[in-house]
């Protein structure tokens, strides 16, 4: 699956807006989604929905998904990884609004995972054990963190096809968020681990 970077100032822009975050995180959750199902489930109008849904296709983050029942048209989101970190020749504004994208959207998931801890007692048992949480400090090199990240991502997005194709998901599935965040907690030194200043 491509990765886009997203490069267009006015691309980041069209994403940061709060409803179009929410209408793509409900085509990830429960998706391909018409505007009408989609306003019901965020409690907004259709007609807003569709107009988000539609400024969100110009800029390539969903796509239409097939015919709808009548003039309702589905939505899913597109096929494509975004890499919401700038590259090293992106201009200032773009890593401007790629900083600030990442922050709402990381805020936006840590809300729902508090929503997921005050809400788990009302799962069932196999749900509440097969809950993953991991929190680990390493010490690696960029190089190293880079490669873990490349072997972690193909396990990721083993299962995305099941955002645009509902048959493909199996009895039982329910929409599962993982979050990894892995960043260095100080900058790194020239000296090695341990080692002492000569006397």
């Amino acid at each position: 699956m491509p990765v886009t970077e997203l490069t267009d100032p006015r691309a980041i822009r069209a994403l940061a807006h709060p409803l179009r975050l929410a209408l793509m995180e409900e085509l990830a959750a429960a998706g391909p989604l018409t505007a009408t199902e989609a306003g019901r489930v965020l409690g907004e109008s259709p007609a807003g929905c569709s107009f988000h849904l539609r400024q969100l296709a110009k800029y390539g983050f969903v796509a239409e998904a097939g015919p709808g029942p009548g003039r309702n048209r589905p939505w899913r989101l597109a096929d494509r990884v975004l890499a919401l970190q700038p590259g090293t020749d992106s201009a200032p504004e773009v890593a401007v609004g790629l900083s600030q994208l990442s922050l709402v959207m990381y805020e936006r998931a840590l809300a729902r995972l508090r929503r997921w801890w005050a809400t788990k007692g009302s799962y069932p048992p196999r749900w509440r054990r097969a809950e993953a949480a991991m929190q680990t400090i390493w010490w690696v090199t960029p190089e190293e963190l880079e490669a873990l990240e490349s072997e972690i991502s193909p396990l990721l997005l083993r299962y995305r096809e099941r955002h645009a194709d509902p048959t493909k998901r199996p009895p039982g599935a329910a929409p599962v968020e993982f979050l990894a965040f892995a960043y260095p907690l100080r900058p790194a030194t020239s000296e090695p681990s341990g080692a002492r200043p000569e006397a």
